[in-house]
């Protein structure tokens, strides 16, 4: 995205701050109402994946066998496939893959492990379809880079192949909020803030250990992973979530790289760009 455009972007966004005392359903609410629309091309079909409600997204010349698993942000209480479609689109398009994007159950009604259960069983389900694990990539933003993480380390221990790689953007991978940028970029955020963070941390991990590295994937072992393109930009609150992260994950455990944008708040752009290199790459088995 150019430096002009993302300009703008920003401006608008901090034109419209959020309200703090908007109610969660409130809050969803106006999530759904902000969402894009599909370009008329792409392709959208309604399943069930394994029991998980989930969505096929791919625009014309998808590579049939090749799949990204999406994992939506939203703090664990918000988003849903309707929130992230377009963007899976352009994501999809620019992949050459077909997007699976699922709606995994949200806190507080569902809290930990809900969310990874749901990833683990979409995952499951390719696998019984007949996808080669080394056609899959799993992606997800914010939450969802997180629970992209957590549902690598779901799939590990229940002994099931891996995918070819993951992609988390912006990955929220420490719910305690113990990174130095939660206050340090709290002002050039303009995606997330701070209370946010805290409260869905909350709603979610409920009365479980938030250390638990299912829950909070900055705590993780992470031997046996496959590779990871972790994307961060510098403005955000959650930079210290994807940097040490990709501090940890070192060859011979998991071979990673991480990038960050100098200004860059987590947006479909990056999301795009890697999950294409990832899915690309993909196409050689074991090669990320």
């Amino acid at each position: 995205m150019a430096s002009e455009q993302l300009g703008k972007v920003i401006e608008r966004i901090k034109s419209q701050p959020q309200n703090p005392n908007a109610s969660l359903e409130q809050r969803r609410a106006g999530m759904e109402r902000i969402s894009e629309r599909v370009p008329a091309d792409v392709i959208c079909e309604k399943i069930n994946a394994g029991g998980v409600n989930a969505e096929w997204i791919a625009a014309p010349g998808a590579t049939a066998d090749r799949v990204i698993l999406y994992l939506h942000g939203g703090g664990y209480v918000l988003g849903s496939i309707n929130t992230h479609r377009a963007m899976i689109s352009r994501i999809a398009r620019a992949s050459n893959a077909r997007a699976l994007a699922i709606d995994y159950r949200l806190a507080p009604e569902h809290p930990f492990p809900a969310a990874v259960e749901d990833a683990t069983a979409a995952y499951r389900w390719l696998l019984a379809q007949g996808y080669k694990p080394g056609r899959i990539v799993i992606a997800g933003d914010s939450a969802g880079g997180g629970l992209t993480i957590s549902a690598l380390l779901a799939i590990r221990d229940a002994g099931l192949p891996m995918p070819a790689g993951a992609v988390p953007i912006s990955p929220w991978t420490d719910l305690e909020g113990s990174g130095e940028s939660v206050r340090t970029r709290a002002a050039k955020d303009v995606m997330v803030t701070q209370d946010n963070l805290a409260s869905s941390a909350k709603q979610y991990y409920g009365a479980h250990d938030p250390k638990d590295p299912l829950v909070s994937p900055v705590h993780a072992n992470f031997r046996g992973l496959p590779p990871m393109l972790i994307h961060v930009g510098d403005a955000e609150i959650l930079l210290d979530d994807a940097t040490r992260v990709a501090a940890r994950v070192k060859p011979p455990a998991c071979k990673s790289s991480w990038r960050s944008g100098t200004r860059c708040p987590m947006s479909g752009t990056c999301l795009r760009s890697c999950c294409r290199k990832a899915s690309t790459r993909s196409t050689r088995s074991g090669d990320l």
